[in-house]
């Protein structure tokens, strides 16, 4: 519970200084621990070394300037913590997939990290068979809260994710029997949204303090042995080498998806992964 503590200390210190340069020393002694610890436990709970946590951020907050404040592009790279419009364009295109002026011209904000909210009276166990006693069940519309709480905790796993329709796709896979999840203490530690006639998998998050334990594997089981059984199941993530991607394309080939076509969704470049039948019986 300790660990948790400092890394929300941590967190908190980050976010009430995203305008400024920022690295591990600064936050470790800002926190009073070691930077090698803090190193640790930061990436374990977040999935995120501070420093990727940090960038994220600070281009988060500088893309939602771009669309709601008249600030120029200079200032905002500079209250982002970059010294140069051009070093804050470089970094905001390779992780957004767009320059900044692009986006302002858009005219349409999504997060590509949200500060991450921890309840420090988690209790988290680290077993991989933590599963005895969870189940895992079809969404109701009271479930919305939770389930929005998890959403955005895996956000920088789904470009161009905006929350108002979200919801309302969440609500139409509510009502069709669509939306599953997992809770534990009142906490949603796994979501899930699948289709019945493609045998894709629309949406799929596990909770970062829970990733260790399986829960996507539980998941992915539900899907082969019931819902989607003798489909061909799919799923879209970043392309191979998105400088936007935290891990969610590894994490699905460790699964046993596979490769399959290039696409572009709501503009963004994704590639389809298919999970091979034959897996699916074991």
């Amino acid at each position: 519970m300790r660990s948790l503590k400092t890394v929300i200390s941590a967190i908190a210190y980050i976010e009430n200084h995203l305008n400024v340069n920022l690295d591990l020393d600064i936050v470790a002694k800002a926190v009073h621990y070691s930077k090698y610890h803090l190193h640790r436990m930061f990436s374990d709970a977040v999935g995120l070394t501070i420093h990727d946590y940090v960038q994220r951020r600070q281009i988060t907050e500088a893309a939602k300037l771009l669309v709601f404040s008249e600030k120029s592009i200079l200032d905002i790279a500079l209250l982002a913590g970059y010294e140069s419009q051009q070093a804050f364009t470089t970094i905001f295109k390779a992780l957004y997939k767009q320059s900044p002026n692009q986006f302002r011209e858009n005219e349409e904000f999504y997060p590509l990290q949200l500060e991450f909210i921890f309840n420090e009276k988690t209790d988290i166990r680290d077993k991989t068979d933590n599963h005895i006693g969870r189940e895992i069940l079809f969404s109701t519309e009271e479930d919305i809260p939770l389930w929005m709480d998890l959403v955005r905790l895996v956000i920088d796993g789904f470009p161009n994710l905006i929350e108002h329709e979200h919801i309302k796709i969440l609500k139409q896979y509510i009502s069709e029997k669509r939306a599953l999840m997992m809770k534990e203490n009142n906490l949603a530690i796994g979501i899930m949204l699948i289709s019945y006639q493609t045998g894709s998998i629309d949406f799929l998050g596990v909770h970062p303090l829970y990733r260790k334990q399986g829960i996507a594997k539980l998941f992915l089981h539900k899907a082969t042995t019931e819902l989607l059984k003798n489909k061909e199941i799919s799923i879209t993530t970043f392309r191979e080498g998105d400088k936007a991607d935290t891990g969610y394309r590894k994490a699905l080939k460790e699964l046993g998806f596979a490769e399959a076509e290039l696409l572009t969704e709501f503009g963004y470049p994704t590639q389809r992964m298919v999970l091979p039948k034959e897996d699916s019986h074991e």
